[in-house]
This record gives C-alpha cells, sequence and structure tokens, in this order.
C-alpha cells in the first residue's frame, strides 16, 4: 500500500505490517483514504480528527446545495375566474423563481361524476401556463384529485431574485 505521513509527504509503497508500525511508532492511525486505488493509499493521521474533516467537509456541500421544493397550488372544478387567475399568476411566480409546481385540481361529492369540467380547467391552464412551464407528470387522476407536476422551462426568462 502507498503510505502517506500526517505531514502529508509520500514515504513510498510499503508492506501493511511496516506502515501500522510506523504509525504505532508516531502515536497515530493508520487509515486508507483510497481503497480503490491500485495500489491502497493510506494515511498516518489521527482516526477521529480525520473523521472530524470528513464530516465538516460533507456539512460545508450540504450547505451550498439548494434542495429541490415543489410548491403545490390547489383549484376546484368551480373555482371563480379571478381565483383561477391568481392560482395562475402564483403557479408562473413560483416556475419564475425556479421551483417545482404541483397544480391539483379536487372533486368533492357530485363534481367526481362531471371529471371533464376538471380536466377542461386543467387543460386550460396548461395551454395558458406553457411558455413558461414543461410538464413533467401528467395531467392524471389520482383518486378524487386530477394532478399535474410542472417544471420551469430552460429557456424561459427567471424572475429576479430576492437581495437578503
Amino acid at each position: 500500500m502507498r503510505v502517506i505521513d500526517d505531514e502529508g509527504n509520500q514515504l513510498g509503497v510499503m508492506v501493511p505490517f511496516e506502515a501500522t508500525r510506523l504509525a504505532r511508532q508516531s502515536g497515530l492511525d493508520l487509515v486508507e483514504i483510497v481503497p480503490t486505488a491500485v495500489p491502497p493509499v493510506c494515511k498516518i493521521t489521527d482516526y477521529g480528527r480525520y473523521l472530524y474533516q470528513l464530516n465538516k467537509k460533507a456539512h460545508e456541500q450540504r450547505k451550498h446545495q439548494k434542495g429541490q421544493q415543489i410548491k403545490e397550488v390547489k383549484f376546484r372544478p368551480m373555482t371563480a375566474e379571478h381565483d383561477y387567475q391568481v392560482r395562475k399568476n402564483q403557479i408562473i411566480r413560483f416556475l419564475g423563481e425556479g421551483f417545482k409546481v404541483k397544480a391539483m385540481i379536487f372533486h368533492r361529492g357530485r363534481e367526481m361524476a362531471h371529471k371533464e369540467v376538471g380536466r377542461a380547467k386543467m387543460d386550460r391552464l396548461l395551454k395558458e401556463i406553457g411558455e413558461v412551464a414543461q410538464v413533467e407528470l401528467g395531467p392524471r387522476m389520482e383518486a378524487n384529485i386530477l394532478l399535474a407536476l410542472l417544471a420551469p422551462k430552460k429557456g424561459a426568462p427567471r424572475a429576479a431574485q430576492p437581495e437578503a
């Protein structure tokens, strides 16, 4: 195995017994850094400190990731025109901010007998926001809910991000 000391200097390729002996002489541990390399790479270091640094690096990477968030907008088949426009504008705003949007039309009671009303409202919505959204999933019925998953289009202009 290839051995690196605690200062980062390469000690060369040696047998595991000798590498372990060198680590014990310096009061440290022998840690396998890259097990898939040929030969495997090991480092003479304090194992607790090594774990701490790995954890710290992983935490930094997670801190700079943006989690994918899905916004939900709910309709009813008999939603009034003004309310429909408000929700449509919310969807456009969410897509402009880079979020995915789940548009849902809830049917209750006798509305289930006229699913075509909800389907027509969903088709109208998808047609009106077609320039800013791409349909990832749907529209499809799940129990009494007609839903579609929308994502921002690649070439669509994005909304200005608020400065914090």
